[in-house]
């Protein structure tokens, strides 16, 4: 890429998303400069506007409920389950019959796949066609990952699905994203965004031109786009990422017999779900917040690099100040005053894997 006439905006680019939608069996692939550029692009190509409204899981990045808000829409959530840290079906069925009855209901679901773990889309597939709402995917996590022996990311249950490529997911272009779907027209809408709204294609044209030198710019872009070196990292990154999980369940199913004795839950991928392990999440059954909070900290002061995988996104001051607070969500609420983000990654030895538990065993007992 680096030798090649373009460091952007070259062949690189199209190679890798050709891959990537070979990887994942689906018909178009849009790459740009992060997930949070291809959540918000998803969002423009599917028409969300102000005046919609879009539902998301509270327990997730920012991104996944911000993207709505670029485009001037409302946001909502809808409760997780305790079991798996994912939006739960029986949630958003009720909250659906009762946003019908309200005459709010949402004009796009984001649905979430913590961990790398597919939601249950067939069943959250059927409520979008009941109460006629669009689905994208955020598989930030999930690169790699399945549902009922299908890859995340072919859109089957969703008229788009996003990646995340930042440096501490399953695999990395450095920074980048990339949205895939099987609906021409969005991915024409998507590549669109992801440069100006600006087009050089004859075919596209609105004026009848031949003049070399010509382009239009057709709706309000932006320039989100992924450079050719980046795209490269990418593609050689595709070619380790079985490799890349096998490690990673490997890793897990290391945590499971290790964490057996111990009191805590590590957050389980439901049986028709194969994850792509990208968290290994345990919950402490101590539901005390200051015992969360000391076992937590007494791990970062032995080296144990822990994270909380995430705070509730309606309990931010951004999103108390439109009107979120306490005990909207209360499963998102307990689950982050109890959930520890434990480390997995490939070259994580077993012996470190070892440390892991030996520091969370002396944890607990500690503050018991």
């Amino acid at each position: 890429a680096l030798k090649s006439e373009y460091i952007t905006q070259g062949k690189f680019v199209p190679l890798f998303e050709r891959a990537i939608a070979e990887k994942v069996d689906s018909s178009f692939a849009v790459a740009v400069n992060s997930a949070t550029s291809a959540l918000h692009i998803s969002c423009l190509a599917l028409g969300l506007k102000q005046g919609d409204i879009a539902w998301t899981s509270p327990n997730t990045f920012v991104a996944s409920a911000n993207c709505a808000k670029y485009c001037g829409a409302d946001i909502d959530f809808v409760d997780i389950d305790p079991s798996n840290g994912l939006m739960c079906p029986n949630e958003l069925e009720k909250k659906l019959q009762k946003a019908n009855k309200e005459n709010r209901l949402p004009k796009i679901l984001i649905v979430v796949h913590l961990c790398g773990t597919s939601c249950e889309m067939d069943k959250i597939y059927k409520l979008s066609k009941k109460y006629n709402f669009l689905i994208i995917e955020d598989a930030s996590h999930a690169i790699g990952a399945s549902f009922d022996s299908q890859s995340i990311g072919n859109c089957r249950y969703s008229s788009i699905t996003v990646f995340s490529f930042h440096p501490v997911k399953i695999i990395t272009t450095g920074e980048g994203g990339v949205a895939t779907t099987n609906d021409k027209r969005l991915a024409m809408r998507m590549a669109s965004f992801r440069s100006h709204g600006v087009t050089k294609a004859q075919s596209l044209l609105q004026k009848n031109t031949t003049a070399p030198w010509y382009y239009e710019q057709q709706s309000l872009g932006f320039n989100y786009r992924l450079t050719d070196i980046q795209a490269a990292l990418g593609i050689s990154q595709l070619k380790r990422l079985d490799a890349i999980l096998s490690e990673r369940n490997r890793l897990f199913t290391n945590y499971q017999n290790l964490l057996l004795d111990l009191p805590v839950d590590l957050l389980q991928s439901p049986k028709r779900s194969k994850s792509s392990f990208h968290l290994a999440i345990i919950r402490l059954r101590n539901r005390s917040s200051s015992f969360h909070q000391m076992v937590f900290e007494y791990l970062r002061t032995k080296g144990i690099g822990v994270q909380l995988h995430y705070l509730p996104v309606h309990l931010h001051p951004y999103y108390r100040k439109l009107g979120f607070k306490e005990g909207d969500f209360p499963e998102a609420e307990r689950y982050a005053t109890n959930a520890i983000s434990l480390p997995i990654y490939p070259g994580l030895k077993d012996a470190e894997q070892m440390k892991v538990i030996d520091v969370l065993t002396k944890g607990i007992d500690r503050y018991k």
